[in-house]
């Protein structure tokens, strides 16, 4: 891999978010906005990381936690750099710096059809949880609703 990773900095949105438009398995909604990202970035100092190959952002991983589990978002690799180690890099770099920080457990959202993202994260040792489900809540749209 000749890909220098560093810390992710909102300066980096615009390429990460052309790079994650680009990738199939990435699903975006409104939190992905620049703004929501820059929250996301100072909530979580230090803990999300992009790969660059001279100045070309070619990967990138969101990451952060609540203080007792860690959470991957978003972690996408260019076609041109997959099986390079870029992944694996980005993904172990975020793992150690969790258990640095006193976090013995993360999770990775991925959609249920991505077979690519399920066999990265497998053959990288994750684990698949089928016993459970996710619910989710759009707050925004539930606070509108509220208000009319």
């Amino acid at each position: 891999m000749n890909a220098t990773i560093q810390k992710m900095s909102i300066d980096d949105y615009d390429q990460v978010l052309s790079l994650w438009r680009a990738f199939p398995g990435v699903g975006l909604s409104s939190a992905d906005s620049r703004e929501g990202i820059g929250t996301f970035l100072i909530r979580n100092p230090g803990l999300s990381l992009v790969a660059k190959i001279e100045g070309r952002i070619v990967g990138a991983a969101l990451c952060g936690h609540d203080r007792r589990r860690g959470y991957l978002y978003h972690l996408a690799v260019t076609s041109s750099c997959r099986r390079q180690g870029v992944g694996r890099a980005l993904a172990g770099q975020r793992l150690a710096r969790l258990q640095a920080e006193g976090i013995m457990k993360c999770h990775v959202f991925i959609f249920r059809q991505n077979r690519e993202a399920e066999a990265f994260w497998r053959d990288v040792g994750w684990t698949m949880r089928t016993e459970l489900q996710i619910m989710s809540a759009d707050i925004a749209a539930d606070v509108r609703a509220a208000d009319e």
